[in-house]
């Protein structure tokens, strides 16, 4: 499994798990994909956790604080692209369109952050990273491995993504899946993905989902529901690619399951 040293700029380099109860997501993750877990005391903030896989980090959470939980704000994935300056991509992201919601802001000496949302409603961070890069482990079983975005308005969110972090659409038919979109940074590095809202979907709000690779996507969406958690979309193949599901944890943040085709 890859180590990361460091995270190109535009590509995702962190998740982060806003939880309404740190103790049920905690064991619902490390029960379904083995992560361990080393939980820091912050204080007034309370106890923020890095999960670990073989003590690398590969996500996090923190207590869902309980004035977003009266505003019904539900549990969910933070997720956040590295940029080399946190501020000059806050000052884009508004010039373009988008909405600045927290920051930019020091995290103690890890890094400098942002919390953003694109024309359309999505929310998403930037992570300027300094003693902290992100997660050190991703794209195989257990660890993040896609991020995509479900949004109201594909040609909008392309034009915000691509003026922002440099991404080049390249579309291609999925059958019934529809139209499916690669956010390209450079000729062969897919850095996301994206789709469309489709009325059968329902009325949901754009918003980007981040994806944990398996090995076993069968056994892995069995394993989510004997955890405490849900099922939203069943096992599916992409056509020349792999199988996916999309499931909730017991506290209600959505996830997607990928396993890639052999």
């Amino acid at each position: 499994m890859p180590e990361f040293k460091q995270h190109a700029a535009g590509t995702f380099c962190y998740c982060e798990l806003a939880s309404a109860d740190p103790q049920v997501s905690g064991k619902f993750y490390m029960d379904l994909f083995g992560w361990g877990r080393n939980d820091q005391d912050l204080g007034e903030f309370g106890i923020y956790t890095q999960f670990q896989l073989d003590g690398k980090t590969v996500a996090s959470q923190f207590q869902l604080p309980q004035e977003q939980q009266q505003n019904n704000v539900p549990s969910n994935w933070g997720q956040y692209v590295a940029v080399a300056d946190a501020d000059a991509a806050a000052a884009a992201a508004q010039e373009l369109g988008g909405q600045l919601v927290m920051g930019p802001m020091d995290v103690f000496d890890h890094g400098r952050m942002a919390v953003l949302a694109d024309p359309c409603g999505a929310v998403f961070s930037v992570w300027q990273a300094k003693e902290n890069i992100g997660i050190v482990l991703r794209d195989d079983p257990n660890t993040m491995c896609w991020n995509e975005l479900l949004t109201t308005d594909s040609s909008r969110a392309t034009a915000f993504y691509g003026t922002l972090f440099g991404w080049e659409p390249k579309s291609m038919e999925m059958g019934e899946l529809g139209v499916y979109t690669s956010l390209m940074l450079g000729d062969d590095q897919p850095a996301a993905g994206m789709m469309p809202i489709r009325p059968d979907m329902g009325p949901i709000p754009s918003h980007w989902m981040v994806y944990f690779g398996v090995a076993d996507l069968a056994a892995a969406y069995a394993a989510v529901a004997l955890a405490g958690g849900c099922g939203m979309v069943a096992p599916t193949e992409i056509p020349g690619s792999g199988r996916f599901a999309v499931v909730s944890d017991p506290v209600g943040a959505r996830f997607g399951l990928y396993q890639a085709a052999k």
